[in-house]
């Protein structure tokens, strides 16, 4: 497996390798590509026969969740409460302690369950914000700590919470802060520019990570120096963008592959910037055109073009980001804003 697909695991706070594919190799994609709507029936369909029972974790678990409960698919309730089930199992197993270190689990765990209409506030009795509220605790994992704790906060406007262990109280600002420092010369994110210390001359940014900074920082446009790392930001992602509409990441043998095309499409959505904005359509190509040409027969993804095989992950990312396609579409809440999410914890089981 490239690089690059590691790297990528690593940033979306996955917990080992990918699973086995489900559905075997892929055949021939076809010559005409699905609609958007088309695309993701198809994917939702792949995932619900892939996992049944969504449980906690990257693969299999909050992203197949996410994807689903955010789209228009029909999903029975009873699906979202067997995921909320299997999370609430784990959190009293391990006394409510997802991970000593990656605050990322938890952030994770809250988008999954908001999404799926369940309070991370009370689970089996614990309080799965708390740790957030932790600062040097939360970004000790690295910029991806802060940002998936603002992607965390923000889906609801959860307050932040008072964490009475924490060695520095956090705040909304102090993570948009962190996120600030730690832009690249030439206007992207990477995992590790300002890990200890200031960001290097030479650093470079990475398309994969570069959405999803500008997904954390959507909500605070109107703040003038976040407004102008965003502005700085899309013209980095604009000028690599390649011919097919899509993104090489820094590790990827120089191909594009669908994880790193997802998390721009995402961030322009959050971000309230139409996806055939001509900034971001190269040669005619979308990037809503390039994730869909990742697309097998059978619904599935594959993570890059030199690959003949579906990917559950791959699955489960290219089905959020067509999502929030369709989202931005319709008019509706961007993927990451929830308030719009159904409460099903206060419905009779």
């Amino acid at each position: 497996m490239r690089k690059i697909f590691s790297i990528f695991i690593a940033l979306i706070l996955l917990v080992g390798s990918a699973l086995p594919a489900f559905g075997a190799t892929a055949s021939t994609i076809p010559a005409a590509p699905p609609t958007l709507d088309t695309a993701i029936t198809r994917a939702a369909s792949y995932i619900l026969r892939a996992v049944p029972n969504p449980t906690m974790g990257s693969v299999g678990g909050e992203w197949a969740v996410i994807g689903l409960a955010r789209s228009r698919q029909h999903v029975s309730g009873a699906y979202f409460r067997r995921y909320f089930n299997a999370v609430e199992r784990h959190v009293r197993e391990r006394g409510g302690v997802l991970h000593e270190r990656r605050i990322t689990e938890y952030s994770r765990v809250i988008l999954g369950l908001v999404a799926a209409g369940f309070d991370p506030r009370d689970v089996a009795g614990f309080n799965l914000m708390l740790p957030l509220g932790d600062f040097e605790r939360t970004i000790w994992q690295g910029i991806n700590g802060a940002i998936f704790a603002l992607l965390a906060l923000d889906s609801q406007n959860f307050d932040v919470p008072v964490n009475p262990d924490a060695t520095v109280q956090a705040t909304r600002e102090m993570y948009v802060n962190e996120i600030l420092r730690r832009q690249t010369p030439d206007g992207g994110w990477n995992l590790t520019a300002g890990m200890n210390g200031p960001v290097g001359a030479n650093e470079k940014g990475d398309p994969d990570v570069t959405g999803m900074a500008l997904q954390a920082l959507a909500k605070y446009q109107d703040n003038p120096e976040v407004s102008a790392a965003i502005g700085r930001a899309l013209d980095f992602l604009s000028g690599i963008q390649n011919a097919d509409g899509g993104f090489t990441g820094n590790f990827s043998g120089g191909e594009s592959v669908l994880e790193s095309a997802v998390q721009v499409l995402v961030a322009l959505t959050e971000l309230g910037i139409p996806v055939d904005d001509p900034r971001f359509v190269k040669n005619g190509n979308t990037l809503v055109d390039n994730v869909i040409s990742f697309q097998n027969p059978n619904g599935s993804f594959r993570h890059s073009y030199g690959s003949t095989e579906s990917n559950l992950m791959s699955t489960e990312i290219g089905l959020y980001g067509l999502v929030a396609a369709q989202r931005a579409a319709q008019g509706r809440n961007s993927l990451y804003r929830m308030c719009d999410a159904r409460r099903r914890d206060l419905l009779t089981p």
